[in-house]
């Protein structure tokens, strides 16, 4: 059902993204009304369609209903305050998501999102889209950065996260990636060469990791440009 949740505008495509079950929180549907997908597609009669798109590069924003699932799966370390890491962030579409998530403007509580990207293209295009959705603000005062970097090895800098999400196939679980998880947090990962798995990886209060496969998938892998896969 997830795939027949398009819309004809943002509002209708969240709507029925809810009405199929892709996602359950009100806190997700705010945020996701909050960030027009509109402004970070190529081609912007399709925008709230429920697929993946071409934005250039070799790269694609991932379809709605997968940033919705992300969404729901890291909700819990999505509060207002924490600290997230987007790796493959690409249009800089769930990174918008995730600001809305993690900061409360009336609360007074700023959380921080680092979007990594293999190509700088698409890193310059994903801050002038953030822009274009109004958050212009958000990146001058570094509650939104978006860098480019190689997205396997994370971003230790600005660790640990609270969340970390990945838009690509690995062949295995980075370490890298755990080893930049706080205790306790939690990431979102497709994992697999042939037969992908997107993963939820759990790390606690002491440290301990535990894996839980959600549902098969068909990403692109993560690697080097001209190959990789953004949202």
């Amino acid at each position: 059902m997830a795939w027949r949740s398009s819309g004809l505008t943002n509002a209708e495509l969240v709507a029925n993204l809810a009405r199929n079950g892709v996602y359950n929180s009100e806190r997700v549907k705010a945020a996701m009304l909050k960030v027009d997908r509109a402004n970070y597609v190529r081609n912007r009669e399709d925008a709230y369609d429920d697929c993946p798109q071409l934005i250039g590069h070799g790269q694609t924003i991932s379809a709605p209903h997968m940033h919705a699932h992300a969404a729901q799966h890291l909700l819990t370390y999505l509060q207002p305050g924490c600290k997230v890491l987007d790796v493959g962030s690409g249009s800089g579409y769930l990174a918008s998501v995730f600001h809305h998530l993690v900061s409360d403007e009336e609360g007074g509580l700023r959380g921080k999102v680092v979007g990594i990207e293999h190509i700088p293209q698409l890193v310059q295009w994903s801050r002038d889209n953030v822009r274009r959705d109004g958050l212009g603000k958000a990146l001058d005062n570094g509650e939104i950065e978006l860098i480019e970097g190689d997205g396997r090895l994370g971003y230790p800098e600005g660790g640990p996260y609270d969340a970390i999400h990945v838009g690509a196939a690995a062949p295995k679980l980075p370490k890298a990636l755990v080893d930049q998880l706080a205790s306790p947090g939690r990431m979102f990962i497709p994992i697999g060469k042939y037969s992908q798995v997107v993963t939820l990886v759990d790390k606690d209060v002491e440290g301990r990791v535990t894996v839980e496969d959600l549902f098969g998938v068909m990403y692109v892998p993560l690697t080097d440009r001209p190959t990789g896969h953004g949202k």
